[in-house]
């Protein structure tokens, strides 16, 4: 009969510590020490990026899966998948995944993000930030709690941001150093209605026209130029057929490294603790390639024969002068919580 209870026993015990495992695929096992203290979590993580295998996103993604694996002796393994191949290269749908837990952690440019919440867009307000140095600290000491919280109203939890980077300017007519210089260029922009705002007020002609055809229309000479970082001007390849480039840094970008909070708290202690460490030190890490780029790129562009044109802050306030009303537009959405944490006067 004791024999039997013994038994028996033993067989909840085990049914318990089944239960408490969980059944998903996204559910965490328990990694052990040799003295049977708990560690880290033993689970695989998906996390989905909508730039291609060279872009910052996917750079920061994988060496992000690289610093948890190492640093949980493979306990916790992140595959990044890059091109948004998860949500069939619909960002708006990816981030709906993240949200829902079809996905566990993604990172997203806020612009794009804007499609969740408008609110998130405010650090892309054209000239709030000088230089990478000012948008680093505002976004560290205010920026990442005014984030989280909307983020968390979405389902999400926030882990870090890196640059995406500065925006500048490319066209195929002439140097662009006044907004005179602008008048009549079609500009392909992103989605945004900041962007087109701004460029219409240039005396630029907007255009939405999608990425992935964008070489092809400045190849044509469907459209004038476009506007984007120097990381993704150069691995393009428009300057083939650009041969002007002006650095105005007119528009901060930054992408949001993010967990779904539902597999977020189904992990311990030990390993939120981990993950939230390692992408803190991967986040600095892509915003230092960022900033070590910069100068870099625009003499590699200088070399290969293009007019980089880099704008004094005389010049730069020109451009200013004309979009100051599509600014204050454009933050008249935001409340003072918002203005406050990205060092907006109002």
């Amino acid at each position: 009969m004791k024999k039997f209870l013994a038994l028996a026993l033993a067989v909840l015990m085990i049914a318990s510590l089944a239960a408490c495992s969980g059944g998903s695929d996204t559910s965490a096992e328990t990694a052990q020490s040799g003295d049977g203290s708990v560690e880290y979590d033993e689970i695989n993580l998906t996390m989905a990026v909508n730039g291609t295998d060279t872009q910052i996103d996917t750079q920061v993604g994988q060496e992000f899966a690289r610093l948890v694996k190492e640093a949980t002796n493979g306990s916790v393994i992140i595959d990044v998948f890059p091109n948004d191949q998860l949500a069939g290269g619909n960002a708006t749908k990816g981030m709906e995944m993240l949200a829902d837990g079809s996905v566990d952690i993604a990172a997203y440019a806020t612009v794009t993000m804007g499609a969740l919440d408008e609110r998130l867009t405010i650090g892309i307000t054209p000239w709030i930030f000088d230089d990478y140095t000012q948008a680093r600290t505002v976004i560290d000491e205010t920026g990442l709690d005014y984030y989280a919280g909307i983020l968390a109203e979405q389902n999400i939890t926030l882990l870090g941001s890196f640059h995406n980077g500065f925006r500048q300017l490319t066209n195929n007519k002439r140097p662009v150093l006044t907004p005179d210089d602008l008048a009549g260029l079609k500009i392909r922009t992103p989605g945004s209605a900041i962007y087109q705002d701004t460029f219409t007020a240039l005396g630029a002609s907007p255009s939405t026209l999608n990425w992935s055809e964008c070489f092809t229309a400045l190849q044509q000479g469907t459209i004038d130029g476009q506007e984007n970082g120097l990381s993704i001007t150069s691995t393009s390849g428009v300057l083939e057929v650009q041969p002007y480039v002006t650095i105005w840094s007119y528009s901060y970008e930054n992408d949001l490294l993010m967990f779904n909070t539902d597999v977020w708290n189904s992990l311990n202690e030990a390993t939120q603790q981990v993950l939230k460490e390692k992408a803190v030190e991967a986040c600095n890490w892509g915003r230092d390639i960022v900033e070590a780029e910069h100068d870099t790129l625009i003499e590699e562009f200088r070399a290969e024969g293009a007019q980089v044109d880099v704008l004094t802050d005389e010049q730069i306030q020109l451009f200013k002068d004309k979009v100051a009303d599509v600014k204050a537009e454009f933050l008249a959405k935001f409340d003072a919580e918002a203005l406050a944490a990205f060092g907006i006067e109002a």
